[in-house]
């Protein structure tokens, strides 16, 4: 009887290995079979980025539509609140005469915008990774009081020579003049040349390209 109590249990044992046994295999079976699958998965997704990489070629025009896009992201805009007084005389053999003076104040908001045209950015493609790009000299796009906001301050009556609507169009022109000096000394044109090369630099850094050289237009003085 004792005999074969122990025979039994060696059954047992010997049936418990195997199971053990069979289930390690399986795990290990699975193991090898997920592991040949992201090995597989991961050697197409490298095929595949290489093959976008091979298509992803750019030339001068295409990369001349990106830009051209961008516009509007490299402006550089000054606002202004600014008070203008305009002063005036008739005259006579362009002597002031007496008692004919007009003036008045004009209260204001308005602003300036520069930028470089980039309808004018010249492309070349050396390759892949490497483009030059040449941008023209910035200037003023935009000089704009609002109307609406003009408020008149300390405005004359004077007979002898009334205030028209042609005096506040050339006290309002004569104040954009100033708008455009003091921006300028400002350094409103370094900026937007500043604005317009860090944009065009992070369009090509996106589009691949890993050399990129940039320069100036150079504007050869007139002789007159």
């Amino acid at each position: 009887m004792v005999r074969c109590e122990h025979s039994a249990d060696r059954i047992i044992i010997s049936i418990e290995l195997s199971e053990i046994v069979v289930t390690k295999i399986r795990i290990n079976i699975l193991t090898l079979f997920f592991f040949v699958l992201s090995v597989i998965l991961a050697i197409l997704l490298l095929a595949s980025n290489k093959k976008v990489e091979k298509e992803r070629v750019y030339d001068s025009s295409s990369v001349m539509n990106r830009i051209s896009y961008m516009q509007e992201l490299a402006l550089v805009r000054y606002n202004y609140t600014g008070v203008i007084s305009y002063k005036d005389y008739r005259k006579f053999l362009n002597i002031n005469v007496p008692l004919t003076n007009k003036f008045f104040l004009l209260k204001y908001n308005g602003y300036i915008k520069a930028g470089v045209d980039f309808e004018r950015i010249e492309v070349i493609v050396e390759n892949d990774t490497t483009i030059h790009i040449s941008i023209p000299k910035p200037k003023i796009l935009d000089t704009v009081i609002d109307e609406k906001s003009i408020q008149v301050y300390n405005e004359s009556e004077n007979a002898f020579n009334p205030i028209k609507i042609s005096d506040y169009n050339e006290a309002i022109t004569q104040e954009k003049n100033v708008m455009i000096r003091d921006a300028i000394d400002q350094g409103i044109y370094q900026q937007a040349t500043g604005e317009a090369k860090i944009a065009i630099t992070s369009l090509l850094k996106d589009m691949g390209f890993k050399e990129i050289h940039i320069t100036e237009e150079l504007v050869i003085p007139q002789l007159h």
